[in-house]
């Protein structure tokens, strides 16, 4: 008998420690490094703490990381700050360019009209091929870096027929308030909270005026490689938070827009005429909108923006690159 219990109290003791270990390990998991920029579904997320609670259940921390652009948020991940992002179409394909261990893990629908080049209300330029020789503000290798050469195709310039000034947000809005350059490209929430302060004018968007797209501006979700492939449960328990989010978030954006506002500091009005142009529900990477990134990876080499062909498939989840 007393054998049998000193066996049973082991089998106890042991069971105890293996517990101990699960557990200590589950909380010694290293936290997951998200980046957002100061607007969109992940921003929501972060906002609704819904994620936070999700990984925190599995002994998971969550460090939120905001970010000007998407140039800036993939710069963090190439050397090894961020685990989880999101962007738009152009940034991902200058990062892979320089190497960045980055692939893609989700999409969201186009939002054409989500990204515009901007002129002063009072300005002589009334339209793209206007541009010609004058100075215009971008962020560069952001999404409106292709907005803006596909609208100079369109209106027969080369991108050498201008004058790229590359300034992130904050400083190219003061450079357009102050003048010092002709023209701002930009996306939402800074193209919305610019065209209600200064009463800027639209030169164009991403719409044609034909109806036509003249780009899709996606914003994807990406993932740095090694983080995807050693915590794939992670990376789909985000994708899964966000999903939800986008629901509730398309259905009732005054609400949105009310729980935002204080965080982003741009009145609720201007954030509802945003989110009305957002694009919402996570899709798969299909083989159409990995041609369609491909295309803008092949204009922004021939026009020597990027030193180097890529091929945006080897940046897919399971490629070998």
């Amino acid at each position: 008998m007393m054998g049998k219990a000193y066996s049973a109290l082991c089998r106890l003791a042991l069971a105890a420690a293996l517990s101990l270990g699960i557990g200590t390990a589950q909380a010694a998991e290293k936290p997951v490094r998200i980046g957002y920029q100061k607007y969109g579904t992940l921003l929501l997320l972060k906002e609704s703490g819904k994620l936070d609670e999700q990984l925190k259940a599995q002994g998971i921390a969550v460090e939120w990381r905001e970010f000007p652009g998407g140039p800036q948020l993939l710069e963090a991940l190439n050397v090894g700050a961020l685990d989880f992002g999101i962007t738009g179409e152009a940034p991902p394909i200058f990062a892979q360019a320089a190497g960045a261990p980055l692939v893609y893990v989700g999409v969201e629908p186009p939002a054409p009209k989500g990204e515009a080049i901007l002129v002063p209300k009072d300005s002589p330029l009334n339209s793209v091929a206007d541009l010609k020789g004058k100075k215009v503000a971008l962020n560069k290798g952001s999404n409106v870096h292709y907005l803006l050469v596909k609208a100079l195709e369109d209106a027969g310039l080369k991108y050498s027929d201008i004058q790229p000034t590359y300034l992130a947000p904050a400083n190219a809005r003061a450079a357009f308030e102050q003048g010092s350059v002709d023209a701002w490209v930009i996306w939402d929430p800074y193209y919305a909270a610019a065209a209600a302060a200064t009463q800027a004018r639209v030169l164009v968007d991403g719409v044609r005026a034909d109806g036509s797209s003249l780009v899709s501006n996606h914003q994807f979700y990406l993932a740095e490689r090694g983080f995807n492939e050693a915590r794939p449960q992670v990376v789909q328990t985000i994708l899964a938070a966000l999903k939800d989010i986008d629901a509730q978030s398309r259905g009732d954006q005054k609400a949105v827009a009310q729980r935002l506002s204080p965080q982003v500091g741009i009145p609720v009005p201007v954030l509802e005429t945003a989110l009305a142009r957002m694009g919402y529900g996570v899709q798969p990477i299909t083989p159409e909108v990995v041609a369609a990134q491909q295309k803008i990876a092949d204009t922004f080499h021939q026009l020597g923006l990027i030193p180097k062909p890529i091929r945006v498939s080897d940046a897919i989840p399971g490629s070998k690159s």
